[in-house]
């Protein structure tokens, strides 16, 4: 790619940016969001036309003006943002476009068992016939990879392929990419982790504010060096602990279930506290979350706030209970795209914000400018529509949104998921604020070195039941890991 740039109304994402991945490499590209990263490799995939600029695959110039172009190519992309149809089945969605017939009907023995392989392959334990809606967000994620590999790309995009993945299955996921880069396939990685930039990738390039600020083999790099790179300026603790007094337990839950994916699960957390929630895919910590918010049905179990037994069977009786909830799948649950970032922070305290009913625009206005300037939410304009947004920006105003409710317990499903390094020491500095204050704070999170760096106790889930909690004296990746993977050990 020549000499790329990418001009939207009022905004230049890209700006004369050059990028090459060799076929049997994979190439990471880094960046904070907004840098230009998924604009770049939109070009790439055909969703975007550049505004200037060239693109060559295998030595020949080629124009994509659409993703079906590219796909011809050879060229797939796995986004950030998940691509699949809920009502289908597993295997509909791995075939999408490219349903295998048997004369003029889809063949589907011929769908599943495909399906079936590939999954396999990826080390997904996931039923091919099962509707995907059903699925996890993890689950869903391994699908959109699926779908990915199974049309034998020359070129595959991977944007955030882990954020929704525990350690164990992003293992699973390096394990297929070094057999895919065996096979003569580029791959483009992009990923916040720079750990995992670290261990997966050959190369690595570093965009900054859509002009990229330097290329290079990643052998020698280090992931203070990139940061630096990718922000402009230093940052020293990506995982800030903030010291804070810990007082009496905010809320206690007894024995909670939910008679399929958890049981008998019990733990507090205190004023003052994050209480890390962690394990591995699929063992049941966004499904006590949205419990205890009153998203799902409790079969057992009891929930106590300030001491005080409480119901909780809708989220206006959590609220009213002093919880609050960031759910994991800002998309789908965070956020309302079609509205500003104003309206989206104001939802959940429209009432306060009205008088004889009616939304006072002023005292909207003005708690949506307090959020937007302390969490520096890019561009810093609350009128602007959400979905125009990066996902890191749109994040954060996810959690101003349940922030403005003032909760005393704040349930926060994989915070930092999908959120570049620097909003990342910030969305913790904002953490370690709000706990400094007195706020009990519930932080479920598959990135073992954030649930090491912030937490004052941990909590390990697996097969739907919690282990005791874990003191941050006593904590270590090998513990946890133990404890998630069942190991006698632990």
């Amino acid at each position: 790619m020549q000499g790329i740039s990418k001009i939207f109304p009022g905004v230049k994402a890209l700006s004369d940016v050059n990028f090459s991945v060799d076929f049997g490499r994979v190439h990471a590209i880094v960046g904070e969001n907004g840098a230009g990263k998924s604009t770049l490799m939109k070009v790439l995939s055909g969703t975007y036309l550049p505004t200037t600029g060239t693109t060559e695959v295998g030595g020949v110039e080629v124009r994509m003006r659409k993703p079906a172009d590219a796909q011809k190519l050879g060229i797939r992309m796995v986004h950030q943002e998940l691509n699949l149809v809920p009502d289908l089945t597993v295997a509909e969605n791995v075939h999408l476009g490219r349903m295998p017939r048997k004369w003029l009907l889809v063949d589907k023995a011929a769908m599943v068992g495909n399906a079936a392989a590939v999954l396999k392959e990826l080390g997904a334990d996931i039923d091919p016939k099962a509707r995907l809606g059903d699925l996890s967000i993890s689950q869903q994620q391994l699908v959109e990879i699926a779908k990915a590999y199974a049309a034998n790309p020359r070129i595959i995009v991977l944007d955030e392929p882990t954020s929704s993945l525990s350690e164990h299955e992003t293992a699973a996921l390096f394990r297929i990419l070094r057999k895919m880069k065996a096979q003569g396939i580029a791959i483009v990685y992009i990923s916040h982790r720079l750990k995992e930039v670290l261990e997966i990738a050959d190369d690595v390039t570093i965009l900054r504010d859509g002009s990229m600020i330097e290329s290079r083999p990643a052998d020698g790099i280090t992931a203070a060096q990139m940061i630096k790179l990718m922000v402009g300026r230093e940052v020293t603790n990506v995982f800030p602990k903030t010291p804070s007094t810990i007082g009496a337990p905010v809320l206690k839950v007894r024995g909670l279930g939910d008679g399929v994916t958890f049981s008998n699960v019990s733990f507090d957390v205190r004023a003052g506290e994050i209480l890390g929630l962690t394990g591995l895919v699929g063992a049941g910590r966004t499904e006590v979350a949205k419990a205890i918010f009153g998203l799902s049905t409790l079969t057992a179990g009891s929930i106590e706030t300030h001491g005080k037994p409480v119901t909780i069977r809708s989220p206006s009786q959590a609220m009213r209970a002093g919880i609050a909830y960031v759910p994991e799948d800002r998309k789908g649950d965070g956020i309302i795209p079609s509205m500003t970032v104003r309206e989206n922070i104001s939802l959940p305290v429209l009432r306060r914000l009205s008088r004889f009913s009616r939304v006072s625009l002023s005292a909207d206005r003005k708690l949506a400018a307090k959020y937007a300037a302390d969490f520096s939410i890019v561009p810093p304009d609350p009128e602007r529509r959400i979905n125009l947004l990066s996902g890191g920006n749109q994040q954060k105003a996810v959690i101003s949104k349940w922030l403005s409710a003032k909760p005393s317990v704040l349930i926060l499903d994989e915070p930092t998921r999908g959120v570049d390094v620097g909003a990342k020491a910030e969305i913790h500095r904002i953490i370690g604020e709000l706990v400094a204050k007195g706020m009990a704070v519930v932080m479920i999170s598959s990135e073992l070195p954030e649930v090491l760096g912030v937490c004052d106790r941990v909590v390990v889930m697996r097969d739907g039941r919690a282990s005791p909690a874990i003191e941050r004296k006593d904590l270590s990746e090998e513990r946890i890991m133990a404890l998630a993977t069942g190991e006698e050990t632990a």
